[in-house]
């Protein structure tokens, strides 16, 4: 391992001599294949051997063809597939100690003694019980002399690492599971679609989604598209729910709203955990409110199709981590898991997520729900808070009587989540006891009074809606601060928020650079990121680079895929994202690009002709296809033409070039679901810290706000692991104001992911990786709460 300035770089570690398997187990579910391709890239890239087992643990038992030795190429094409291209099966006879010997034997008749599991906790257990009895069934293999004592010494410790492999998100310990991600993806297709037809005709529509035991995929559906009513099996409904809800979807219909959403998970149960089906729930609303009632029952659809940006990037990291973790292990180290916080990866011991996730159906079944939503952890719970706060509207006599005005509005360029943003600050500003005022087209329309009070049904339905629906300028407040200062005194507004990207940011240091003058800006001010670069100061993550991300991997795909069946071709595609290089390399992660051009990374023209032999190379492999991603900024003179016209030319006669910049496609279409939950909970967030701020800076004698600390005008970004709220002053020191981006970027760390995975020889720091971590079940402080959706 070399050591640099405290850091851990990974080239002198090597898998020379060592045989590692890869194998799904269990259901299938979207992004196996990117975790598989992953383990195999990394695995020949340190020198290892790699084998993929095809049909999970049967073909493992059964040997023979199954277990057959990877190539580099054998796993090109992969990414963009949904389900596991080695397949996967339930496997009775692994369950066997015979079986167990018989996979064992196969193993060792290839000298592989390192195992990559992906698949959910059955598919795990079954691992760490097979490495417990490592040791027994290589000493049985002797005594039938089916290996010799000397293979027995050579391969006596069997080393393992999972991935968790499951749409439902119900694997404790991750905060998201390989597949989770694009389930979402079809569930709010199909949801999106459904609202169109429910509208025209009056409808009511029961939807239910997959969760035999947990209600992720139901809670995050019905938090992303403001359904009506959910039902999960770790939250039963009160005793009289069917009452309650008839109540409240009749309430909808009286209040000129055309169509109810009801999401069932499958697993739903009551108090007294008899099941509650979407039939019955139909019934019930037949029956009591006659209202046109349809049920979809969404079944492998939410399986099925290709994986999704945030999938992708997930499973090939945690497929890195994984060897990585393999090459690291010793005789002593107990299996661990790969798993994900915030946006961490990190290493859990295997067997204490199996229990702490054994532990939450433990608590359903002895009706201690509370415990049970509290146990599925962080993420889950502030789920679903964030949904009861936002779908239930407290009586008019139930509210608090704050007295404080609020003003929401949209500042920079539009990103999808912002209207989701928007509905979430409203809707918790008003159950708060505030008046929530929208206004419209940023600072300009603030200085022009174009502001509205907005009430909770105003923001109906604008969860699932793109770009921004107040409208939204670059334009900045300094020129019309006097105007801005006169409208809040006008309409008495006691805090702001303003969501947006980089404009945003500056605004608010403007409006604070003003405060000496106006003393109608001495009020809470907060920022939530809002912008498809991601390049604000204080935050790894901002609302909308999920869904511009989604944007740039569904092109690409569709682009690589006009060259099956052509000659040799390579694409070059131009992302946005200014000077910030997040969309380019994390794009280009997600869609298997061999090379990313970003203006962090300063390249010149042995750079350019470096990457075309590379392609020149790799082309002659019998790789069809090449895929270049360049940052619109990257570079001021290697231009998107240049380098297309030095590929065309260097590439003569072994690939030809075509390109496409994307533009402002990336900006547009609907939220992905990340965005959609990302935005509703950060902005949930926000609201509730404007509600403190306004308690602690009201003047009782004066009868009025003022607000003139630093820590009143703060950011509130996600941070490795956290939402963290920062005091604006104090990211003046972090952030390039030239070129807008934050002076450290976390992503930056992946770009060498992105070069391994394309065979390029580069430097990887794995500084945060190989400390194994525990499972933490006592309750997180509130300022740890996750930001992972």
């Amino acid at each position: 391992m070399a050591q640099t300035d405290n850091k851990k770089f990974f080239e002198n570690l090597t898998g020379a001599g060592k045989a590692i398997a890869v194998l799904t187990s269990g259901g299938d579910a979207q992004g196996m294949n990117a975790a598989v391709r992953a383990v195999v890239r990394m695995g020949i890239y340190v020198g290892a051997k790699v084998y993929f087992v095809h049909e999970g643990y049967q073909g493992m038992v059964d040997g023979g063809d199954n277990i057959k030795e990877a190539t580099w190429e054998s796993v090109s094409s992969m990414l963009q597939m949904g389900g596991t291209v080695i397949g996967s099966a339930r496997c009775k006879d692994f369950r066997t100690h015979e079986g167990r010997l018989k996979a064992a034997h196969n193993l060792v008749q290839r000298g592989i003694t390192n195992l990559c599991v992906i698949g959910g906790d059955g598919s795990l257990t079954g691992a760490n019980l097979f490495r417990e009895e490592w040791s027994g069934l290589l000493a049985e293999l002797v005594q039938q002399s089916l290996i010799d004592e000397e293979a027995a010494q050579k391969y006596s410790a069997l080393h393992i690492v999972g991935m968790v492999g499951s749409i439902d998100n119900d694997f404790c310990g991750t905060d998201m599971t390989i597949g989770t991600d694009s389930a979402l993806h079809r569930i709010i297709e199909v949801v999106d679609a459904i609202m169109t037809t429910a509208q025209s005709h009056q409808r009511t529509f029961v939807l239910e989604v997959m969760g035999r035991h947990c209600g992720y995929l139901a809670l995050v559906s019905a938090l992303a598209c403001g359904a009506d009513w959910v039902l999960i099996p770790e939250m039963p409904p009160e005793d009289g729910w069917e009452e309650k809800m008839c109540q409240k979807l009749s309430a909808k219909r009286a209040g000129m709203k055309r169509l109810n959403i009801i999401i069932v998970a499958e697993g739903a149960i009551d108090r007294n955990n008899k099941a509650i089906t979407s039939e019955h729930v139909k019934n019930l609303v037949v029956q009591r409110l006659g209202f046109d009632t349809r049920v979809t029952i969404l079944g492998h659809v939410q399986r099925g199709g290709t994986p999704s940006a945030f999938d992708r990037i997930l499973a090939s990291r945690m497929g890195v981590e994984a060897v990585l973790a393999l090459l690291e292990t010793t005789a002593n180290t107990a299996a661990c898991v790969v798993s994900l916080r915030g946006n961490q990866s990190v290493r859990l011991p295997l067997m204490e997520c199996v229990q702490m996730t054994q532990e939450v159906q433990k608590a359903m079944d002895e009706k201690r729900f509370e415990e049970a939503v509290r146990l599925r952890g962080r993420s889950f719970e502030n789920n679903l808070k964030t949904y009861k706060l936002l779908a239930h509207r407290k009586p008019e006599s139930e509210l608090p009587h704050s007295n404080f005005n609020v003003a929401v509005l949209n500042v920079g360029a539009p990103a999808a989540g912002m209207n989701a943003a928007v509905r979430s600050a409203v809707r918790v500003g008003i159950s708060e006891g505030h008046k929530m005022f929208a206004v419209s087209d940023g600072f300009e329309g603030f200085s022009k009074g174009q502001i509205k009070e907005v009430k909770w049904a105003d923001v109906g339905g604008w969860t699932g809606q793109g770009g921004s629906l107040l409208g939204t300028k670059r334009t900045l407040p300094a020129k019309h601060i006097e105007k801005i200062a006169e409208q809040m005194r006008q309409y008495n507004i006691n805090a702001l928020l303003m969501i947006g990207g980089f404009e945003a940011l500056l605004g608010i240091m403007e409006l604070l650079a003003a405060r000496g003058t106006y003393e109608e800006l001495c009020v809470p001010m907060v920022m939530v990121p809002a912008t498809v670069s991601n390049n604000v100061p204080g935050s790894d993550l901002s609302i909308g680079a999920d869904t511009a991300l989604n944007a740039i991997t569904d092109t690409c795909d569709r682009i690589k895929q006009s060259a099956s069946g052509t000659k040799r071709r390579v694409f070059i595609i131009e992302t946005m994202g200014g000077y910030c290089g997040y969309l380019a390399s994390v794009g280009g992660l997600a869609a298997g690009a061999d090379a990313a051009y970003i203006f962090e990374e300063p390249f010149d023209i042995r750079d350019l002709q470096s990457n075309v032999e590379h392609l020149t190379e790799k082309m002659k492999t019998g790789i069809q296809r090449g895929l270049i991603l360049r940052n619109e900024n990257s570079n001021e003179n290697y231009t998107t033409d240049f380098i297309y016209q030095l590929y065309s030319e260097e590439g003569r006669g072994v690939f030809d070039c075509r390109k496409n910049v994307l533009g402002h496609m990336q900006q547009g279409g609907s939220p992905s679901p990340f965005d959609r939950n990302f935005g509703t909970k950060i902005a949930a967030k926000a609201m509730q810290w404007i509600t403190k701020k306004l308690s602690e800076s009201y003047r009782q004698d004066e009868g009025r706000v003022f607000a003139n600390t630093e820590d009143s005008a703060c950011l509130l970004g996600m941070r490795r692991r956290a939402l963290v709220f920062q005091p604006v002053v104090q990211l003046k020191d972090e952030t390039d104001f030239i070129h807008r981006t934050p002076k450290e970027q976390w992503w930056l760390k992946l770009r060498p992911l992105m070069k391994i995975l394309a065979k390029y020889k580069t430097s990887y720091d794995v500084s945060d990786s190989g400390q194994l971590e525990h499972v933490v079940l006592s309750r997180p402080k509130e300022s740890e709460a996750m930001a992972a959706i």
